[in-house]
């Protein structure tokens, strides 16, 4: 007959702790699962909408400010915008498009590298899955004026 010995408190506090901790996820985070989630089907991003329009040209223009109209059925989906100046990548950001997103959506055309100049834009839509890895929902593609 063998004799099982019982787990030390401490074992027991830091498992009832843990189980806790985890139950308490997807509340800080919003309803749904904590990372990634959702197919995307239908998922959309047009634009760009301008939001700070320093010449009232109504195109976009380094320095000015825009954002996206998105549309997706993806838990937490993110834009992507990477804009490029003779093939070199001159700027990217990152915003989230989803209710629990703390931080602008908007994105200022400008950067460090991008101190002038026209470029050529990308908006990638995504989400990202439980692993780090980006299923890509929509992109949009759009020129900026110097």
């Amino acid at each position: 007959m063998r004799i099982r010995k019982p787990a030390p408190a401490g074992a027991i506090l830091a498992g009832a702790a843990l189980v806790v901790s985890l139950a308490l996820v997807p509340a800080a985070f919003g309803k749904g699962k904590p990372s990634g989630g959702g197919t995307g089907g239908g998922s959309s991003v047009s634009g760009p909408v301008m939001v700070v329009d320093n010449n009232g040209n109504g195109s976009p223009n380094w320095g000015d400010t825009i954002t996206f109209h998105v549309s997706s059925s993806a838990t937490y989906p993110s834009v992507e915008l990477d804009c490029y100046q003779n093939g070199a990548l001159v700027e990217q950001q990152v915003t989230g498009f989803y209710p629990t997103y703390m931080w602008s959506n908007n994105y200022t055309l400008s950067s460090f590298y991008w101190t002038s100049g026209a470029a050529n834009c990308n908006a990638v839509l995504y989400t990202s899955g439980k692993n780090g890895s980006k299923t890509v929902l929509a992109t949009s593609s759009f020129s900026v004026d110097a």
